[in-house]
């Protein structure tokens, strides 16, 4: 019998997921199902409700109701409880698990696929919602020397930077607590790249060597990183990686085999 899985969000017309979960499938010899389902924007718990009463084993989610997916799952992984936020859920009975793979897909893209060791290293995050929530406690536990977070609004990276103190270096601010700082790498993880915008930032924030990584991807260069090479910056990278890594770790959640993501990337990248 086919394993049924999908992914819910609001839009999800442009979601790669089902591609990329049918690729995990055909190389892992995995007889599954995936689809895209649009869920209305006030019926995410009803819609995965009646989701799993069909007969689906999981499922992941995207914007807008990761908070939400957080409050219905009966269970969370350590990942998920600190990130307050979750991005895939796996049905067993009345049991729904909450795991939030989402910093574990940006690590492993980061270390794995470009070859950038965090220990040690300056990392600036800029954002304080719910991607930096997920991003955080995976890059602490790479051991950077320092980790801030920036947002137009300060208190917001400020509680955020509080909430994660324990496990790490790390600290926050607006924008204006960029000047005069350097950073070996700097991630976008805000939506300011899906609106053309793009955050108030200096031109000397890039240190030599330094890798600009985005979060959004598309065709060509975000308004970030297109910023990023004015300033000289040469390495750069999407988040196209993350996508694909993270959803290799629910696979993982799911399935309990972890595919291999080149050569999906290589895939994706050609189309």
């Amino acid at each position: 019998m086919t394993d049924c899985y999908a992914v819910f969000g609001n839009p999800i017309g442009h979601s790669k997921s089902p591609l990329i979960h049918g690729l995990f499938a055909q190389s892992c010899g995995q007889d599954m199902r995936y689809e895209a389902k649009l869920a209305p924007l006030d019926g995410f718990a009803a819609a995965v409700a009646e989701f799993a009463a069909a007969g689906g084993r999981g499922a992941n989610v995207t914007v807008p109701f990761k908070e939400e997916a957080f409050r219905l799952a009966t269970e969370l992984t350590p990942r998920a409880a600190r990130a307050g936020a979750v991005n895939t859920l796996a049905f067993n009975g009345t049991t729904i698990l909450g795991d939030n793979t989402d910093g574990a897909g940006l690590v492993q893209d980061l270390q794995h696929n470009l070859g950038f060791a965090l220990a040690g290293q300056r990392i600036l995050l800029l954002g304080a919602g719910g991607a930096s929530r997920g991003a955080l406690a995976p890059l602490l536990a790479a051991a950077p020397r320092q980790l801030h977070i920036a947002n137009r609004t300060a208190a917001k990276a400020l509680a955020l930077a509080r909430d994660f103190a324990d496990l790490g270096p790390v600290s926050g601010g607006g924008y204006d607590s960029l000047a005069g700082r350097q950073f070996d790498l700097v991630i976008n993880a805000t939506s300011a790249s899906l609106s053309g915008d793009l955050p108030p930032l200096p031109p000397d924030l890039f240190a030599p060597g330094a890798l600009a990584y985005d979060m959004m991807y598309g065709k060509g260069d975000t308004v970030f990183l297109a910023f990023a090479r004015e300033q000289g910056t040469a390495r750069l990278a999407d988040g196209l990686g993350m996508l694909v890594e993270q959803a290799a770790e629910a696979f993982l959640l799911w399935r309990g085999q972890r595919p291999q993501t080149g050569p999906v990337m290589a895939q994706l990248r050609q189309a």
